[in-house]
């Protein structure tokens, strides 16, 4: 999602639990010119309008009946336009600080439900197990069934330290699940770093905010200060990314690229056609990269995850993206509301469309846990156990090769089974460097 502020802040921004997150590029908008009215439509809505004052059972006031008037009209648009009453307003405004009030969970609608998008990293909402694709059923007593993702989403904020049961449904399980997550502050922090081995650098981006693209460039400094020396390569993870700062996107994109589109939008109004550019410079110089991805991520995940697919800077490795490319614009209104508009889509540099689509990996790769069997391994036979082997001429010149030992690494073993796909980006990152790094024949005459 993203949405515009003519004259501000340029954000990326979704319904996130207790907050604002997730996609989108939000510009505050003056007026657009007047449009042609439709008098005809109108004078039928004044008349329902009157008849609801005059004859409903019970009395209604005017601010109410037209809010939800508006409520209705926007929803009936897609899933992101929406109306935002004053509180909602402040919270979208405040939303890119990287602290907030809630859960710390990005939600959309799905069939009159709450989906889970993503959790946010050391939330709440993640330590309490909740998942990506979780569908939200009922909030303490009250079904969600019916309620718009405002309402579900004001009930789902509270003070820190309160707690409120979700009651889940979740792909596998025979029942429905309930949850209990105490509310906190959510302080997000957007990068974290490691060292997975001698030369080969770890980066999670957790969610895109106004100083992550700084915090990537002194995360990358910390990781060759650890490696006493420049990087064989990089495992950029967006997993469980629900987006953010559009800024930010095009930002960290452009870290890894030279030059070249990063990402542009399209739309019918003034205004909705914009591109956005990398300058020169290459924070890893050219050293293989690989990008993790999953259902999880969503619009400025995707945004970089696609531009640097399509430059080829990098190799994309996981699961289909969330598919969120579309850009809101925030229409403020006189009386300390707005109106969240979607006006334009999300385009890659090759022209590829991530509404509804997302981004697909060029490794396609589920999310697996390796499982270690306590059962004995099976001793198959082997050359070397066969009568009269020939020898392969080594063990004259005392080589010995201990395989086990070779194979017994375990570092490595307890990555594969903590996070197997982190497990086999390792692996393609390493043997991109070998490919990169590899000297070619030389040839002679």
């Amino acid at each position: 999602m993203s949405t515009v502020i003519r004259g501000g802040l340029i954000l990326t921004l979704g319904a996130v639990l207790g907050v604002s997150l997730g996609v989108g590029h939000h510009v505050w908008a003056d007026s657009p010119d007047s449009v042609e009215l439709p008098y005809e439509e109108l004078r039928t809505f004044t008349d329902v309008l009157d008849r609801i004052k005059r004859d409903y059972v019970e009395e209604v006031d005017d601010k109410s009946l037209l809010e939800d008037a508006i409520r209705g009209m926007l929803s009936g648009l897609d899933p992101h336009s929406t109306y935002l009453d004053e509180d909602a307003f402040r919270d979208l405004q405040a939303g890119t600080s990287g602290e907030f009030g809630g859960l710390g969970i990005e939600v959309g609608l799905e069939d009159g439900f709450i989906k889970v998008i993503a959790p946010i990293d050391d939330t709440p909402a993640q330590r309490a197990g909740v998942q990506q694709g979780d569908l939200i059923i009922r909030l303490d007593d009250t079904p969600v069934k019916g309620l718009s993702l405002n309402e579900a989403i004001q009930l789902m904020r509270g003070k820190p330290e309160t707690e409120i049961v979700l009651t889940i449904v979740r792909e596998g399980e025979d029942k429905p699940l309930q949850i209990s997550v105490v509310r906190d502050v959510i302080q997000v922090k957007s990068v974290r770093s490691r060292l997975l081995e001698p030369g080969f650098g770890y980066l999670r981006i957790t969610q895109f905010q106004s100083k992550t693209a700084l915090n990537l460039n002194q995360a990358i400094s910390d990781l060759r200060e650890q490696n006493d020396g420049p990087l064989k390569g990089l495992i950029l993870d967006l997993r469980n990314n629900p987006g953010g700062v559009l800024n930010a996107a095009v930002e960290i994109s452009d870290a890894f690229l030279d030059e070249g589109l990063v990402v542009y939008t399209e739309g019918r109004g003034d205004g909705s056609q914009q591109n956005f550019r990398a300058t020169p410079g290459d924070v890893m110089q050219g050293a293989p990269l690989v990008v993790l991805v999953n259902g999880g991520s969503a619009s400025a995940s995707e945004i970089v995850a696609g531009a640097l697919q399509d430059h080829r800077r990098a190799i994309v490795m996981g699961e289909q993206t969330f598919g969120k490319g579309s850009v809101q614009t925030i229409l403020p209104l006189m009386n300390g509301t707005a109106v969240k508009l979607t006006t334009a889509r999300y385009y890659t540099p090759s022209g590829r469309s991530i509404q509804a689509a997302g981004i697909v990996p060029d490794i396609e790769l589920e999310s697996l846990q390796l499982a270690q069997s306590d059962a004995p391994g099976l001793n198959f036979l082997k050359e070397a156990d066969l009568p009269d082997h020939l020898s392969n001429g080594d063990e004259d010149n005392g080589l010995e090769i201990d395989i086990d030992a070779a194979a017994d690494d375990g570092d490595t073993l307890s990555l594969a089974r903590s996070d197997y796909q982190l497990y086999e980006a390792l692996n393609l990152l390493k043997g991109l460097n070998l490919l990169q790094n590899r000297t070619p024949p030389t040839q002679e005459g």
